[in-house]
């Protein structure tokens, strides 16, 4: 009998690769371990990335593309866990720290860690706490994922996958304030073991294979860094031709520049016509255009750039684009001829430059007293949504300091700059000078009580001078007194906004949007440049715990000033009731002890209302006022309204 395994040449074929397939596969295991928290993925992540190896993985190309759509969400602004800045190369360059941002109970104000502005290498950011998350050590692929510690909390996600049902387990901690764990390469298997459903993305899906593997890739080459962007082909003249307007050395122009710079610091600057993501940012340099820029990093914008001359620059603004600190603000050439009518053309004399000692630099309406108050206003009203974006967005990005103050939702308005009424007096500005002084002149100070002994009744003076002067002026028909509110000259949608807060965030739309809202503010010049110097030039995210709270109180003072303009609108009979009415609940306490003088209260300055439902008359009344710019929104949530 012919044996079975000679029956046939396809028995005989079927043998020889069954072993030859048990053989490879023998190998391949001893070669290439089973994948466990304990032996690693290093050689395994080598076999899935080798046809990436010999190709070069372009981080602007490849990877960025996959940090913005699934990690800097979280890792993108100051309140990044860990510090660690997803948003550009140079943020993974500088790795993570284990000193939070967020503080709301420190003593000491924290030494700022602004990615591009507080250190200028790497090396530097080691000597302030930073540690590695990329490998510095070796060039090796297999160096390159083994000492990183990026590389490792990828690859623990992969080992031990998002559940993909019910809810997160228990051991994932998501509450906004809570205790960070930052691994280093050399707890990061003690953090696996304890944590390890805790790999990166954390508390997210896992990433799609390819993803995975081109971070991967990447890493293992190296982390390829491309050279930081200058400006496009084409826009250099542009960008030189700004540096020029900024740097010219007359006393009127320095002071201007001055101005312009401490509101627009924290700008994504775009130039009109140049490529959509484009962006730039306004600096102080100790090197003059023309050269490599320097920037100098004070906390302030208004702090002492120092004794050596210095220039304003446009520094190209690279890092990944996220919603919490975009706010974009234009330069054009009717940008450009706007200043000019604005703060040069205008005859004025600025004999002396104003020094940067901060109880002077933090009050702009001493530091800039020369410059034409009505060129002032007009600045801030030309581009009021990015004025208000600033404190309700802004770089500090988790802002509840300013957003626990405010409605969920409430409209903006501001006062006509045309109309003779006394905040858009020079004089009278001029003369309240020292009572509009602002908390942060004082830094980060350990005095708890200065915003009662000294700032509310600061407050508390202005405001019995402003009601003096209020109850000498005439009673006006509502339909005549809409004058007093701007109406963006016919063609500024600036004019009306709709202010959300989304707890730790907000946002800002044009035009009246929504019903009628609870409260409305409506601001003059005084207002608007100190909610600006509160809550963005003098807010510093890193100052202690008193900073926090004085500015916190301080912006109380402000809302209720802007809601109390609101009201002046109002009959007088009815304003008191309609203004408890804002203030209940945690309200309480905040009108009881900083209640303002309440006599304007009753003083009648308007007449006319035709129904028993002033508010919402006088809100049909504004509709009307500015509807050739702010058309009402979402007419389906004004039903009955009208």
């Amino acid at each position: 009998m012919t044996p079975w395994y000679k029956s046939s040449l396809t028995g005989r074929a079927l043998i020889i690769l069954s072993s030859a397939l048990l053989s490879a596969v023998l190998l391949y295991r001893s070669l290439w371990p089973t994948p466990s928290v304990e032996h690693g993925t290093l050689n395994v992540d080598l076999v899935l990335s080798s046809l990436q190896l010999d190709k070069p993985v372009l981080f602007d190309q490849e990877v960025r593309p996959v940090l913005e759509r699934r990690c800097v969400v979280c890792h993108g602004c100051y309140d990044a866990p860990c510090q660690l800045k997803l948003s550009s190369i140079e943020g993974l360059q500088r790795g993570a720290s284990n000193e939070p941002v967020y503080n709301p109970a420190r003593i000491s104000p924290m030494q700022p860690t602004r990615l591009f502005v507080d250190a200028a290498s790497t090396a530097e950011w080691r000597t302030r706490g930073f540690y590695p998350v990329l490998n510095e050590n070796g060039r090796s692929p297999g160096n390159n994922l083994e000492n990183s510690v990026l590389y490792h909390l990828l690859q623990l996600k992969q080992q031990h996958p998002q559940p993909e049902s019910g809810r997160l387990p228990d051991s994932f901690t998501l509450e906004l304030n809570r205790e960070q764990t930052c691994p280093k390469l050399g707890s990061i298997q003690d953090f696996s073991r304890d944590h390890p459903l805790w790999g990166m993305p954390y508390a997210m899906p896992n990433l799609p294979e390819q993803e995975y593997r081109t971070l991967v890739s990447w890493l293992a080459q190296g982390a390829p860094a491309p050279a930081p962007p200058g400006p496009s082909a084409g826009l250099l003249p542009r960008v030189e031709k700004w540096e020029r307007f900024l740097n010219r050395r007359s006393n009127r122009q320095q002071l201007v520049s001055r101005y312009l710079y401490e509101h627009l610091y924290h700008a994504h600057i775009h130039f009109d016509g140049s490529p959509p993501g484009e962006f730039y940012r306004l600096v102080r340099s100790t090197s003059p255009p023309g050269q490599a820029i320097d920037e100098i990093p004070t906390v302030r914008p208004y702090d002492d750039p120092g004794a050596a001359p210095f220039y304003y620059r446009l520094l190209r603004y690279h890092p990944s684009i996220v919603v919490k600190n975009h706010i974009v603000y234009t330069f054009s050439p009717q940008r450009l001829e706007r200043y000019r009518e604005l703060f040069l053309e205008p005859d004025y004399e600025v004999s002396t430059l104003p020094s940067y000692r901060p109880e002077l630099a933090s009050n702009p309406f001493r530091t800039f007293i020369d410059l034409p108050l009505k060129s002032r206003y007009r600045f801030l009203l030309d581009d009021a949504r990015f004025f208000i974006e600033g404190f309700v967005k802004g770089p500090v990005c988790r802002d509840q300091v300013a957003l626990s103050v405010i409605e969920d939702r409430f409209w903006v308005l501001f006062f006509d700059p045309e109309q003779k009424v006394f905040t858009n007096d020079a004089s009278f500005i001029g003369a309240m000078a020292d009572d509009l002084q602002l908390p942060a002149d004082r830094r980060s100070t350990l005095n708890l009580l200065s915003i009662w002994t000294d700032y509310w009744q600061r407050q508390r003076r202005y405001m019995a001078s402003k009601q003096a002067l209020f109850e000498k002026i005439n009673t006006h028909d509502i339909r005549h007194a809409m004058s007093f509110i701007w109406d963006g000259d016919g063609d500024n949608p600036n004019a009306a906004l709709t202010v959300f807060r989304h707890f730790d965030s907000g946002s800002v739309a044009w035009g009246l949007v929504g019903a009628a809202p609870e409260t409305t503010w409506i601001i003059d010049y005084p207002l608007f440049e100190r909610i600006h110097y509160l809550l963005v030039a003098g807010f510093n995210v890193y100052g202690n715990v008193v900073h926090q709270v004085n500015t916190r109180i301080y912006m109380d003072f402000l809302r209720m000033e802007g809601e109390d303009h609101f009201l002046v609108f109002l009959p007088a009979e009815r304003r008191k009731a309609i203004r408890d009415a804002w203030y209940t609940g945690l309200r309480t306490g905040v009108e009881k002890f900083f209640s303002s003088p309440q006599d304007w209260l009753q003083v009648e300055s308007v007449r006319g209302y035709r129904t028993d439902q002033p508010q919402q008359e006088l809100y049909r009344y504004i509709a009307a006022r500015i509807a050739a710019v702010a058309p009402l929104q979402e007419a389906m949530n004004r039903c009955g309204s009208r």
